[in-house]
């Protein structure tokens, strides 16, 4: 059995933003290892060509999925490398101590349509768009340059994916035999008929498709395990933020897309700057949604810091 054959898929939707305000997403404190994005096409600082990924075409998905997936286990000495067969599990990904989770409001939405398209108009079907239209598809691809053998997932939410995949790491992270959870949250830019599509699913609730060219995709990840043991930053639920801003605004009061996954971004900046400078920040989702409490551990955050300077002068 291959690792994609053992994945399931996971529907959030009947979860509701004024459900989650009411609830605490984590049982408890939460390590955060370490944190990467990779964004095409946005116009934001940092956009990136669209990297080539063997047997994934057209679309950005799963080539911006991967990508910020082997940020986040190469930045790891203990989990970066895709030759699992030079030192196994402790230079691969894990094995199977390492479980993973993809949460995506719609997926690869630019493979679909264009899978559909050729359809309609005749033409013949090409079999990689069949074999790429699933997000498990990139997982699988992942699992075998890293060595991962653990649980995979696809998440399906309209709320705030962070949200849904810390709640997912959490459960995880109560089997013994688990060490890790990688999360990844991807969002692609589309054509009307995306629009069409998210209009649908926001069930009149006046959420805008994303606001991204056609061809833009945006990918964070997180690799996430237990607090202690020199993990330099942790994360835990915090009361929820509440203003009289409408459920599903962010914080300044924007609209958000359905799934939209800027509060990954957010994680991965405030992670960025806890190791740099210590302290805690509060990580807000929305309004009246769950918010989560970053805290910098100064020791562990001094020795990554150091581990990091060591490994740049080599």
């Amino acid at each position: 059995m291959t690792p994609t054959e053992n994945t399931t898929t996971r529907n959030t939707n009947t979860t509701t933003a004024a459900e989650n305000s009411h609830k605490t997403v984590l049982r408890s404190s939460l390590g955060v290892l370490t944190t990467a994005t990779a964004t095409h096409g946005t116009g934001r600082d940092g956009d990136i060509p669209l990297p080539r990924l063997p047997g994934f075409v057209e679309s950005a998905f799963s080539p911006l999925a991967y990508e910020a997936a082997r940020q986040c286990l190469a930045e790891r000495p203990d989990g970066g490398t895709s030759r699992p067969e030079a030192g196994g599990e402790a230079e691969s990904g894990g094995g199977s101590r390492t479980a993973v989770a993809l949460a995506s409001t719609a997926g690869d939405t630019t493979t679909a349509d264009l899978a559909s398209r050729r359809m309609v108009s005749g033409r013949v079907h090409n079999p990689l768009l069949f074999m790429q239209a699933t997000p498990n598809s990139v997982l699988g691809y992942l699992s075998r340059e890293f060595g991962i053998t653990g649980q995979m997932f696809s998440l399906s939410t309209l709320d705030d994916p962070l949200t849904e995949l810390l709640s997912m790491a959490d459960l995880l992270l109560e089997d013994p035999e688990v060490d890790r959870v990688l999360a990844v949250g991807v969002e692609l830019g589309g054509s009307e008929r995306l629009a069409a599509v998210y209009e649908e699913l926001a069930d009149g609730r006046g959420h805008p498709a994303p606001a991204l060219p056609a061809d833009a995709g945006l990918a964070a990840a997180v690799l996430l395990g237990r607090p202690g043991n020199g993990t330099p930053v942790s994360i835990r639920s915090a009361e929820a933020y509440d203003t009289d801003i409408p459920v599903g605004a962010d914080a300044a009061g924007a609209t958000r897309p359905p799934g939209d996954i800027q509060s990954l971004f957010d994680l991965a900046a405030a992670h960025q700057r806890l190791l740099q400078e210590g302290g805690s920040h509060l990580l807000v989702t929305g309004s009246r949604a769950p918010a989560f409490l970053l805290t910098a551990d100064t020791e562990a955050k001094t020795d990554a810091r150091n581990e990091t300077e060591t490994h740049a002068h080599q």
